[in-house]
């Protein structure tokens, strides 16, 4: 049976479900544009969490840096085309403050950014530069800033996080740091997953069992660590009635993706987006568009048939390879959707280098698309594309995230970049 075309006309759409799509979709929101969101299955459970800024600076050592703000100011001479290096100080403090009290208002808190990076803890017991972290993990940085006697706590069977590897690994330096496993109340199998542990939390039945068991174990601990199980919904309130049961301050320490604390992100945007009138069109990917004078048109599909949709302004934050917002093919790296023009190393030779923790990074990793102030993709002549098409996220060209550990910062910073020069197109046509 022929399925009927169902078409969508607004004034923005934004093609991507990763954090740049969601903050996107946040900035879009908050100042009233009438927004599509697209795009397949993002990146979001695969994070800790944590809100990284800047963490180092690549081309020379790797080496951490607490100050991330003064990193830009560096970033900014010795990488002038990095996105982060392309905005103003104040308009990325800005954009970290709007997406955070949006997650706070949709009932994620998450730590005020301040001027310093703080010491993270990861699944494996190291430490992370981050700019905010989740308020059900503060308490694990306060507690390593001032060395206190704490205790980690892990699950019988449950895979990918070791309390005895995360207290091996950061003895030397939280030298009151030890580490017990219990099994994990009412749960009696081999082998257990976060998420399972993480939706039985919010039972308070199930949060009393558990909390009588670590207060019996923690009489010492000034803190306590747990992996980050406190409820895929309402995590806050999960994680304070826990306390109040236990008597202490606890806290969560990510595990290996995917994460708790991801999936509640996801989980948050697909449930809020639509009751802020968002139209969502989610694990969808565009599979075609056509750029016309005054509008943008895509086309996809879901379950239900095909999907028109008609936007005056696009946000393109498709990711980068994973995502499948560029493809690598044996001589080239190329932009699938627009056919947009893809900086990157002049021959496929050249995307490596010849030891794979080499301090000056892969250039693969720096590929990416051009974009001009306004964040409008760029032709190979340097021309914009189109006056209503903007790209933001780490699809962008000259930086490299990982070793920067600057992910999430690009992608907030960027997608309200993008949102405000998108704005800027709308308004005429609103008026």
């Amino acid at each position: 049976m022929k399925q009927n075309t169902r078409h969508i006309d607004t004034d923005l759409t934004i093609i991507g479900s990763g954090l740049a799509g969601v903050a996107a979709s946040s900035f879009a929101l908050r100042r009233n544009i009438r927004t599509a969101q697209a795009g397949n299955t993002g990146a979001l459970a695969y994070t800790t969490g944590y809100f990284d800024l800047l963490g180092s600076l690549t081309g020379g050592s790797g080496a951490s840096i607490s100050d991330p703000w003064e990193g830009i100011r560096r970033l900014r001479e010795s990488e002038p085309l990095h996105p982060l290096a392309r905005i103003a100080e104040d308009d990325i403090r800005a954009s970290f403050e709007e997406f955070i009290t949006f997650l706070a208002e949709c009932g994620i808190t998450y730590g005020k950014p301040g001027d310093r990076n703080l010491d993270a803890l990861t699944p494996g017991g190291t430490l992370k530069k981050t700019l905010s972290v989740p308020a059900t993990m503060q308490a694990g940085v306060d507690a390593f800033a001032r060395k206190a006697q704490c205790i980690i706590i892990d699950f019988k069977g449950l895979k990918g996080f070791s309390s005895r590897q995360i207290v091996a690994n950061l003895k030397t330096d939280w030298p009151q740091l030890r580490h017990e496993r219990i099994s994990f109340p009412e749960i009696d199998q081999a082998e257990i997953y976060p998420e399972v542990l993480a939706r039985a939390l919010e039972v308070p039945a199930n949060r009393a069992k558990l909390a009588e068991v670590v207060k019996g174990l923690a009489t010492d601990a000034e803190a306590i660590g747990m992996p980050a199980v406190f409820g895929i919904h309402a995590p806050d309130r999960v994680m304070a009635d826990l306390q109040d049961r236990i008597g202490r301050p606890i806290f969560e320490i990510p595990t290996m993706p995917p994460s708790v604390p991801g999936i509640r992100l996801r989980e948050l945007f697909e449930q809020v987006f639509p009751q802020k009138g968002l139209t969502l069109i989610p694990q969808q990917k565009v599979v075609s568009t056509d750029l016309q004078a005054n509008t943008i048109q895509l086309d996809l599909k879901d379950n239900y048939g095909p999907i028109h949709i008609s936007s005056r302004a696009v946000i393109l934050a498709t990711g980068r390879f994973i995502s499948g917002g560029l493809e690598a093919h044996m001589e080239r790296i190329t932009e699938p959707l627009f056919g947009l023009p893809v900086t990157q190393p002049a021959s496929r030779d050249l995307w490596y280098r010849h030891q794979y923790m080499d301090n000056l990074g892969h250039d693969v990793h720096r590929a990416g698309i051009e974009v001009d102030e306004q964040f409008r993709p760029l032709d190979r002549d340097g021309k914009v594309v189109h006056h209503g098409l903007f790209g933001a996220g780490i699809l962008l060209a000259h930086q490299d995230w990982i070793r920067g550990r600057c992910g999430a910062g690009i992608a907030v910073a960027t997608a309200y970049k993008a949102v405000q020069a998108a704005l800027s197109v709308l308004q005429p046509a609103a008026a």
